[in-house]
C-alpha cells in the first residue's frame, strides 16, 4: 500500500547512501552504519544524545515511559525514517523518548553537525526528511485525536489501517503486515488494555476480517474499512 511519492523517497535515500563510500564519509565522517538485532535500543529515554539515526531497514518503536511506569507507544517508523533530537544543544538534554528495534534494524548513526551539514548541501534529501516528520506528525496527533474521540474497537480499527498502508505487502485477503507485533504492541499502539484489544481482535478473526498467528497479521482491509464508519 506504500505509495509512488514514498517509494520514490526510499529509492532518493538509497541511492544517495550507496554512492561512493569514501567519498560520503570524507564529507560527513561521523556517519556509521550499524546493524542490531531485535529489541535492542538505539537510544533510551534520559540518555544524552547527540546523534541523529536514520533508519535504512526494519522498524523502531518510539515509546515514552510516565511517571507512573506507563509505557506509551508514540509511533513505529520504517525505512527513511529519522530519529534523534533535532538540536543543536541536544548532548546538554536529557532525551525524553526511547527507539527500540521492534526487528532487526540496520540505520546509520550520524553527528547533529554531520547530519546538519548534510541538509544544507542535499536539499531533495532534506525536503524527504521534511516531508516524514510532517507524516510523523499528522499520525502523532490522528491518534491523539481517535484515542479522545473514538471507541477502542474504532481505534483498533483505524490502527490496523495504517500500519496495514505502512507496512502492508499484499496477499491474498489483503495485506499481510510486514512488521510482526503481539497483541501487547497493539493495545499500546491504540492506547487500551491488551485484554480489551485480545477481545477485538478474537472477534475481528472469527467474522474473518483479520486473521493472526503469534507473529504475523494479515488484514482484510476491505472489510476491516466496511465494519466500521469513523
Amino acid at each position: 500500500m506504500r505509495s509512488l511519492a514514498c517509494n520514490a523517497k526510499l529509492r532518493l535515500i538509497n541511492e544517495f547512501f550507496e554512492r561512493d563510500t569514501n567519498q560520503l564519509q570524507k564529507d560527513y565522517p561521523s556517519i556509521l552504519e550499524i546493524n542490531v538485532p531485535k529489541k535492542s535500543f538505539l537510544y533510551r529515554q534520559g540518555d544524552h544524545c547527540s546523534n541523529l539515526f536514520w533508519i535504512k531497514s526494519g522498524i523502531v518503536k518510539l515509546s515514552h515511559l510516565t511517571e507512573q511506569g506507563t509505557e506509551v507507544t508514540i509511533d513505529l517508523l520504517g525505512r527513511g525514517g529519522v530519529v534523534g533530537r533535532f538540536q543543536d544543544n541536544s548532548a546538554n538534554q536529557a532525551i525524553d523518548e526511547t527507539a527500540q528495534a521492534l526487528d532487526e534494524v540496520n540505520f546509520y548513526r550520524i553527528a547533529y553537525s554531520d547530519f546538519k551539514a548534510m541538509m544544507f548541501h542535499q536539499a531533495e534529501l532534506a525536503w524527504s526528511v521534511i516531508e516524514d516528520m510532517y507524516a510523523r506528525k499528522q499520525r502523532v496527533e490522528r491518534k491523539l485525536r481517535t484515542v479522545l474521540t473514538q471507541s477502542v474497537e474504532a481505534r483498533v480499527i483505524a490502527t490496523l489501517l495504517e500500519l496495514a498502508e505502512m507496512f502492508g505487502i499484499r496477499c491474498t485477503h489483503g495485506y499481510t503486515l510486514e512488521i510482526h507485533l503481539t497483541q501487547q504492541e497493539v493495545a499500546d499502539l491504540v492506547g487500551a488494555s491488551r485484554s480489551v484489544v485480545s477481545t477485538i481482535l478474537n472477534d475481528f478473526r472469527n467474522r474473518g476480517i483479520l486473521d493472526y498467528t503469534r507473529d504475523q497479521i494479515c488484514i482484510n482491509d476491505v472489510a476491516l474499512n466496511n465494519s466500521y464508519k469513523f
